[in-house]
């Protein structure tokens, strides 16, 4: 792993949860979906699939509407260590940030994708 690689992972009511692949080669925003879960077992014995999401409007979409608010998930969220364990993510004892659980978020937001112009 790398100092400049952060992977969160979220289980919770979905199995099949979202997996985005998101990197800033230089500024240069590239966005990857798909079902790979990267699992060194899965890896080997099965072939998975990530896409790349060319059309602009539909990354920034992706972007602003799922990861940003999986990366806001202080309910259900787990960062991976560098020894290979997750610890939970958790809000800050000082701070005003209300709960959020991403998934529940984004099912009470599901409208969000029929306003984006």
């Amino acid at each position: 792993m790398s100092e400049k690689i952060n992977v969160t992972s979220i289980i919770g009511r979905f199995l099949e949860h979202v997996r985005i692949y998101y990197f800033r080669n230089g500024g240069d925003e590239e966005v990857l979906i798909g079902s790979a879960d990267m699992m060194y077992r899965n890896l080997n014995r099965r072939v998975e699939v990530l896409l790349d999401v060319p059309d602009p409007k539909i990354k920034t979409a992706i972007i602003k509407n799922m990861l940003n608010i999986h990366l806001k998930d202080n309910v259900k969220a787990r960062r991976l260590l560098p020894d290979g364990t997750y610890e939970k993510v958790t809000q800050t004892s000082d701070s005003d940030e209300e709960r959020l659980n991403s998934q529940v978020w984004l099912i009470e937001n599901r409208g969000i994708w029929h306003d984006e112009k």
